[in-house]
């Protein structure tokens, strides 16, 4: 189905446009910085170190590998012949174009995480140097994205979802793992990649199927 059958044009910028205040909100919520903060905004400075309850590095873990494999699943389990099935395949989509885009940034511009020093402006410093932007944020947003682009009018409860890229941009900080803008942009990549796959005609990796559909494993039960 097209991405204009899908969502209509209503709604696709209502989504566009509450995407651009999330990101705003969670600028303004990082921009609470002290005077030596620097980066490309001026607003990158060195959270204090917070590595234990719901910041520990194993819940972040758990977030995204959860979210990866509950989406996998259901794309397996519906197939691609449902809505929430085609759903999911898209997800699967914007997660692996998200995540490669991230992969490719973090090798060009080598930027020291926070834990490596405390200079927001040391980028370029060769490999282990891999702060921007972050694949994580960047993962749970496009996951994100999809269900929010296809559900938003029908059951707008589903903004929620908006909540586990926040929590795992400000998690990431905690542990010194990334800068403001590093999460930013993971933020605007994960998004842009949902949006992306939402709007095409037909999930990218169901192209790969016969027909460029498939049948899901509760069709057979």
């Amino acid at each position: 189905m097209s991405g204009a059958t899908r969502f209509g044009a209503g709604a696709a910028t209502a989504r566009l446009r509450a995407g651009a205040i999330v990101a705003l909100a969670i600028g303004g919520f990082l921009a609470s910085w002290p005077c030596w903060a620097g980066g490309p905004l001026g607003i990158d400075h060195r959270w204090s170190y917070d590595n234990a309850g719901i910041w520990r590095r194993s819940n972040q873990l758990i977030l995204v590998d959860s979210l990866a494999g509950a989406d996998v699943l259901c794309a397996l389990w519906e197939g691609g012949g449902t809505h929430l099935g085609d759903t999911c395949w898209r997800a699967i989509d914007s997660s692996l174009i998200a995540a490669g885009s991230a992969e490719v940034l973090k090798y060009a511009f080598t930027r020291a995480r926070p834990i490596q020093g405390n200079d927001p402006n040391a980028w370029f410093q060769g490999g282990s140097h891999y702060s921007f932007p972050s694949g994580e944020v960047a993962t749970v947003s496009a996951v994100v994205t999809p269900f929010i682009f296809a559900y938003q009018e029908r059951q707008p409860a589903v903004w929620a979802l908006e909540a586990l890229p926040l929590y795992d941009a400000i998690a990431r900080m905690k542990v010194q793992a990334h800068w403001q803008t590093d999460v930013l942009a993971g933020f605007a990549i994960g998004t842009a990649a949902g949006a992306y796959a939402s709007w095409r005609k037909s999930p990218l990796v169901l192209g790969v199927m016969p027909h460029g559909v498939f049948v899901g494993i509760r069709s057979v039960f």
